[in-house]
């Protein structure tokens, strides 16, 4: 790992630090979902998170929150894919590039995010999935910025628990051989942990789909940190909370300090 990539990276985690990155990129695969239609004036309320997750074409929007010593670190996507486009339906799991690393970099990236799905039906789809990464990864060491691994099973929702589990472990492990500094992925259940102790790199774990109710959101948390997860990455949880600002520090409490989502949620005055 350079040295360019050793700073950033103990720079996201902080002296060891679990972290917490809010993702605001919904947008570059399923348009103007409720809550994101305008994120000038959501990011303003995302000042306390370790990093903010979004698309190349939003900088230049919500520049300012990144303008300021002790700001959220910024992660961008470099590719899109047709299997987070859930809304049309798409089973084929194709990606392709958006930007390069270094271009990333010139936007004010500390981090870069790239999306992998295998197992998508078609052995040419797949490698070419795992191809994009590769060529990610190299792009990163060039430039000096640590990258993540996003392991997205082709189909997700529609796929069985043990067979998701397995997709999950298995591409995890590819992203991690591959190069990733970083894998974000899916919390599958029970066996979690076996995923991490495979995976040689920090896993976050990802939100997905609102919850319920908020103390949901920071009891999937808690379970993936219990788990061995390094951190979460959550999107629709946090900018579909009554108060952001307080779930988030509600969210900090619970990754960071161990805190029990029932307390954090009473002491922030969540539902």
């Amino acid at each position: 790992m350079s040295t360019g990539e050793s700073i950033r990276l103990q720079r996201l985690f902080d002296g060891g630090q679990n972290v917490v990155v809010v993702a605001i990129d919904h947008g570059l695969y399923n348009g103007p979902r409720p809550g994101f239609e305008d994120l000038g004036p959501i990011v303003d309320r995302l000042r306390g998170a370790d990093a903010i997750l979004l698309s190349p074409g939003m900088v230049p929007h919500v520049r300012s929150v990144f303008e300021h010593r002790g700001a959220p670190a910024m992660m961008l996507r470099l590719n899109w894919g047709t299997q987070y486009a859930t809304q049309w339906g798409y089973h084929e799991s194709r990606s392709v590039p958006m930007i390069s690393a270094a271009q990333a970099v010139a936007l004010g990236a500390d981090i870069v995010l790239v999306g992998m799905s295998i197992k998508t039906g078609s052995e040419l789809v797949d490698a070419e999935n795992v191809a994009q990464v590769a060529r990610c990864v190299a792009e990163k060491r060039e430039v000096g910025v640590p990258i993540v691994g996003e392991v997205y099973p082709a189909g997700h929702e529609d796929v069985a628990p043990e067979e998701r589990h397995e997709q999950i472990s298995i591409g995890c492990r590819i992203a991690a051989e591959l190069g990733a500094d970083l894998v974000k992925t899916f919390h599958t259940g029970e066996r979690f942990a076996e995923i991490v102790r495979s995976t040689p790199v920090p896993i976050l774990a990802l939100g997905s789909k609102k919850l319920p109710r908020e103390v949901d959101a920071l009891e999937l948390a808690a379970t993936a940190i219990r788990d061995g997860a390094r951190g979460v990455v959550f999107g629709r949880n946090v900018i579909g909370a009554r108060n952001p600002e307080r779930f988030l520090e509600a969210l900090q409490e619970v990754v960071k300090n161990g805190a029990e989502p029932a307390s954090a949620a009473a002491k922030h005055g969540l539902d």
